[in-house]
């Protein structure tokens, strides 16, 4: 009886609940970063457990939305779903001083254009390793490892299968776990420690998720320059990929 009334509580309740269980995921990430005396790796540790419990979640009900398949987690589709990730954007966009940002200039833009194009031609390379031959499923996977975001919108424009747009996504959040874990670490060699290096470090990676997560570890100043210009990059995948990316390819294929 009382199960039941706690299941219909959480039920009715799903997106406060999605919080709660976020809040439980993240206190248990930092404490085993703590316990490992690496509190910087704490946001990747709770991606790694979100990563599991989805997989576990999808295996236990065959469905294709992770936790938010179980009933009472349905809320974390809510929370995890694009109006809560746009919301998180734009409002973390809000933290970015102008004069801050205009000391970027050209070598923000050209961290733009560099950080894409390449992140772009190393994932195409590695689908043509993988065997890939189609230009539309080697754009897809290119634009995969420049985001997760770019490689479905690339995917989605050109037509290709899911598994394909699947493994795009996975490339990208590759990129964004490794990006959170690697940046505190070369911060201090790259010198890392102001707004105008971290617009251009997040010119140059690019994935959102990943350099905000990483810069949080590094220095929380730091966050709304690389989240900022690393939204750019976004777009500019968006846009660039599907279009130029896919004619390159198509050219050399």
């Amino acid at each position: 009886m009382v199960i039941k009334i706690i299941k219909s509580i959480l039920s009715s309740n799903g997106l406060v609940t999605a919080f709660g269980l976020v809040a439980l995921i993240m206190m248990v990430s930092y404490g085993i970063a703590a316990s490992i005396k690496q509190k910087r790796m704490g946001s990747a540790i709770a991606i790694i457990i979100g990563l599991l419990l989805a997989y576990v979640a999808g295996k236990f009900t065959g469905g294709s939305k992770g936790l938010a398949d179980i009933e009472v987690f349905a809320g974390v589709g809510l929370l995890g779903g694009s109006m809560f990730r746009d919301y998180a954007i734009i409002s973390t966009a809000y933290g970015v001083k102008v004069e801050n940002l205009k000391k970027a200039g050209i070598p923000g833009v050209v961290a733009l254009l560099v950080g894409v194009l390449s992140s772009f031609f190393i994932g195409a390379i590695i689908a043509v390793l993988l065997g890939y031959t189609d230009p539309a499923e080697i754009t897809t996977i290119g634009g995969g490892a420049v985001t997760f975001i770019v490689g479905p919108v690339a995917g989605t424009a050109l037509g290709v299968s899911s598994e394909v747009i699947a493994l795009s996504i996975a490339a990208g959040v590759v990129k964004s776990v490794l990006t959170m874990i690697i940046t505190p670490f070369i911060a201090p060699i790259i010198k890392l420690d102001n707004p105008t290096a971290a617009m251009i470090y997040g010119g140059l990676i690019g994935t959102t998720s990943g350099v905000a997560g990483g810069l949080a570890a590094t220095d929380a100043k730091l966050v709304p320059y690389g989240a900022m210009v690393a939204t750019f990059y976004t777009g500019l995948g968006s846009l660039l990929v599907p279009s130029l990316g896919f004619i390159i390819i198509r050219t050399i294929f």
